[in-house]
């Protein structure tokens, strides 16, 4: 065992963190909308010393012939070295991957997007739902940042005109909002030992031997499950993070103001 995993390990025994925290309480959290003038829609997350930026590109494309009437959704993440020196610039990392996979299984699962609502003409043309999201600072706990800002710049996008030849002018927004019928959450729930905490900061995260993404609407039902590193978990262990993460999204449900319902 690590030094750094003893003393967090004896802090956890105490229930206490690093940081003086209960092992379910999160860090201080805030959204902030329309923080991008090209973005249809965006929105930044503070959890803590944690920032990530995410933004909602909408572009006509062709639909998939197995669903001509459906538009669709895309979730990218790009990890930059200006979030942490952990990061590296080139080609999307696996870390990156996951983490784009995470966050778009908890959308697409929820069915959070009314997709056939993004037809414009069947087997001919839809509306595109491009969702990037850009850390700003990673101090631990990526997967919940970016679930949320993600779900909040979905709820602050609207489309762009489409002028009569039709084109779109991306210089002028309506007032219609994305086509949204639910609201999923994601929290993160992970396992040091025995203990399970919510909302790690860096040295927890590296101490961690498993985690639990789990993707929530409000009525407590779940919609996405993502498991990560290398520990296994018992049916105790998942009844017991999915109850922790059940309960901790009301609380980051309530960060969406006025615009959640």
């Amino acid at each position: 065992m690590s030094e750094s995993r003893k003393h967090i390990t004896e802090y956890l025994k105490k229930g206490l963190r690093l940081d003086g925290r209960k092992l379910d309480e999160f860090r201080e959290v805030s959204v902030e909308y329309g923080v991008s003038k090209n973005a249809e829609g965006s929105a930044r997350v503070k959890i803590g010393g944690t920032e990530v930026i995410a933004g909602v590109k909408l572009n006509i494309g062709t639909p998939y012939s197995d669903r001509p009437d459906e538009g669709t959704l895309m979730v990218g993440v790009e990890l930059y070295p200006l979030a942490s020196p952990e990061f590296e610039a080139g080609p999307p990392s696996i870390d990156s991957i996951e983490l784009a996979r995470v966050v778009d299984r908890g959308i697409r699962e929820a069915g959070a997007i009314d997709n056939k609502a993004l037809c414009i003409e069947k087997g001919e043309k839809i509306w595109i739902v491009s969702v990037d999201i850009c850390p700003i600072n990673d101090e631990g706990n990526l997967f919940d940042a970016a679930g949320l800002a993600a779900i909040a710049a979905i709820m602050d996008a609207k489309f762009p005109k489409v002028e009569k030849d039709g084109t779109v002018n991306y210089k002028e927004r309506t007032k219609t909002p994305l086509p949204i019928k639910k609201r999923p959450i994601p929290i993160t729930v992970w396992r040091i030992g025995n203990d399970l905490i919510v909302d790690p900061i860096n040295e927890e995260e590296k101490s961690t031997d498993a985690r639990l993404t789990i993707a929530s609407l409000s009525d407590g039902v779940i919609c996405a499950l993502q498991k990560g590193g290398d520990a296994t978990l018992t049916v105790e262990d998942v009844d017991k993070m999915t109850d922790l993460a059940i309960a901790k999204a009301k609380d980051l449900r309530s960060k969406l103001g006025g615009k959640s319902k």
